[in-house]
């Protein structure tokens, strides 16, 4: 049975208010509110034009899989195209929000993810699925297997490299902060075997927040991340300037995900004390703020963005 249309009025409102992982993508914000009314045409017509635009499907399918009856239209796409790959990422990615929000068993979700890279072996959209689930639930051996298998299909995934990090930087937490952590040279060999104009060169960035937010929680450096030291030593220093002169020389305002790293990018600038620097990413992004890393360790997004962007723009 298809799901009913959801509800008008406050349920609208409270949604309005909410961080939205569209970001600036209109033809995505179109689509969503098209599937939400069960109208999965305008999805498929999406994905179709998407292709093989990697980066840009996994953020696509990714975010449509977060709309809350995403997996029932999908079951309804299947119905009239069984053989549709779309169709099946998009129920595979839906079915990996379900198990990571508790409302369905892994096991399932798993085997979406597989069905569907079957009916797409070059696309790295299941893997992403997968990655995206273990890195919750699994192992580290799983986590590494599964990047493995996005890379094998498309060595520069934004999204992909950006999840293993996270990961990565929640090892050996009782090291404290830790120069020579593994994780800074993941990032570090990843932003320098990709292509000079990928965004991959922001990564020692989210590396150095990523590390911070555990760092954080654990006690290990303050709840505020202007307070401390860990965005003003001589090797985040160096981190930040290569990331923000990379950004000035190469700025890709096409990538689907660019407001992701131009948020990371914005909260070190803040928190190493570059103000003007700062105020131009402050620009950049206008009002597309992202959680992460604005909520590290424990803080409310909202407000910590907007405060950090007056004091950057003077406008306090």
């Amino acid at each position: 049975m298809s799901p009913p249309p959801p509800p008008l009025g406050r349920g609208r409102r409270r949604a309005a208010q909410a961080f939205d992982e569209a970001l600036d993508d209109a033809e995505l914000v179109a689509a969503r509110a098209a599937l939400a009314q069960g109208r999965w045409q305008t999805t498929r017509s999406l994905l179709v034009h998407t292709g093989d635009d990697w980066d840009r499907r996994g953020h696509r399918v990714t975010v449509l899989a977060r709309e809350p009856y995403c997996a029932a239209w999908a079951k309804e796409w299947l119905l009239a195209e069984p053989e549709s790959a779309d169709a099946s990422v998009l129920l595979a990615l839906a079915r990996v929000r379900r198990a990571l929000d508790g409302k369905e068993k892994p096991p399932r979700a798993r085997e979406a993810c597989r069905a569907a890279a079957a009916l797409a072996p070059a696309d790295p959209t299941p893997w992403l699925g997968l990655l995206l689930l273990e890195r919750s639930l699994g192992t580290e051996q799983d986590v590494v297997r599964l990047f493995e298998e996005v890379r094998a299909r498309y060595a520069d995934h934004h999204h992909a490299h950006h999840l293993v990090v996270a990961r990565l930087a929640e090892r050996r937490v009782d090291a404290g902060p830790d120069p020579l952590h593994e994780v800074y040279d993941f990032a570090n060999w990843a932003a320098e075997q990709a292509p000079a104009d990928s965004p991959l060169a922001i990564l020692p960035v989210i590396a150095h927040a990523e590390r911070y937010r555990v760092l954080a929680a654990a006690g290990h450096q303050p709840a505020d991340p202007a307070a401390c030291g860990h965005w003003t030593g001589r090797r985040a220093r160096q981190v930040m300037k290569a990331a923000f002169d990379w950004w000035l020389e190469w700025e890709l305002e096409g990538h689907p995900r660019r407001l992701v790293d131009l948020n990371f990018l914005a909260h070190a600038k803040v928190c190493e004390g570059r103000g003007a620097e700062a105020a131009a990413l402050f620009h950049r992004i206008g009002d597309h703020v992202t959680p992460a890393p604005w909520s590290y360790p424990d803080r409310d997004p909202r407000t910590a963005f907007r405060a950090a962007r007056a004091g950057a723009l003077g406008t306090v």
